[in-house]
């Protein structure tokens, strides 16, 4: 077992969407053409714009991030690398139920080529969902993480997703809000340490917000347990409305090795759209960015210092 950790405060602004990007905020579908391509980009860089202007206006480079992707943002990655700034890349492929690599068995020259601070996965993983997915997904993020492990140069961001499977949900008659406070937790817990037993080993858990204190220590313990004493966690905003990103992230700052968030479409949706749709300038859109990126960042940080003020 090969674990190096990270325990210092994270925020980071994810913005390495590309299905939801397509389809949600432009309405395309099929392969891009060039200009659609370049428009996607152009959104991303108002995003990046915002969370340049939020480190201008206080937030700390040392502990600020980003999370975008490849395909439409390698003009970003590439300036994030140069001003030494903590970033993070995609290796799923965008959009699918199980886990594969976006760039097939070359995912290792992309890694190699960008150099991000993390390197990210998103998997859905149920504990008790189909076996035989779950087996074909922890081989492929296995090769990922013992990959990363030997490179030394990137650290392994992993996002867990535990979508309820049909016959959950009918044992709380499909009340989705009763699955997310009284049994996606447990099997977030199980899928965890199955994950691990399969020989995976992220430095950072990303994690769906939870709404009790308790829940997040249970994560916790299990992202650490056998010797991960290092390994962080982080909340997700899953694009939630700040009211309820505000909760989870105040719950979750409460709890030593919490670390922090990854808050994407929360930030920046409304204003991309305004944008999107010439009611915002650019310039606009990323300071409403930044305003509310800033917000969380506070936020977590006034949380954190009243329950750890040491």
């Amino acid at each position: 077992m090969t674990v190096r950790g990270y325990t210092k405060p994270l925020y980071i602004q994810p913005f390495d969407h590309r299905g939801s990007f397509e389809t949600g905020m432009f309405g395309w579908k099929g392969d891009l053409n060039e200009e659609q391509t370049a428009r996607i980009a152009s959104s991303k860089q108002v995003i990046y714009d915002g969370f340049k202007l939020a480190l201008q206006q206080g937030v700390a480079t040392e502990t600020a991030g980003i999370l975008v992707d490849e395909q439409f943002g390698i003009a970003i990655l590439r300036d994030a690398a140069a001003q030494g700034y903590i970033y993070a890349c995609p290796s799923e492929k965008s959009g699918q139920e199980e886990f594969d690599f976006e760039y097939g068995d070359a995912f290792a020259e992309h890694i190699e080529k960008i150099h991000p601070t993390f390197c990210k996965v998103l998997v859905r993983y149920n504990p008790e969902g189909d076996p035989e997915m779950n087996r074909i997904q922890s081989e492929r993020l296995k090769r990922l993480s013992d990959y990363l492990a030997a490179q030394q140069k990137s650290l392994f961001m992993f996002e867990l997703l535990v979508p309820a499977e049909k016959r959950q949900l009918e044992k709380l008659h499909g009340d989705k809000k009763a699955y997310d406070l009284e049994l996606r937790p447990s099997l977030m817990v199980g899928a965890i340490k199955a994950l691990q037993d399969a020989g995976v080993e992220p430095d950072i858990w990303k994690i769906e917000g939870l709404d009790r204190k308790e829940d997040c220590e249970t994560i916790v313990k299990a992202a650490r347990r056998d010797g991960r004493n290092t390994v962080g966690c982080i909340i997700l905003g899953r694009g939630e409305s700040d009211e309820k990103v505000s909760e989870w992230l105040s719950t979750a700052a409460a709890v030593p090795g919490f670390i922090g968030f990854a808050v994407g479409r929360t930030d920046f949706w409304d204003p991309l759209i305004a944008w999107r749709d010439n009611k915002a300038s650019s310039e606009q859109a990323a300071e409403e960015i930044a305003k509310r990126y800033k917000h969380f960042v506070d936020l977590f940080k006034q949380a954190r210092a009243k329950t750890n003020p040491e």
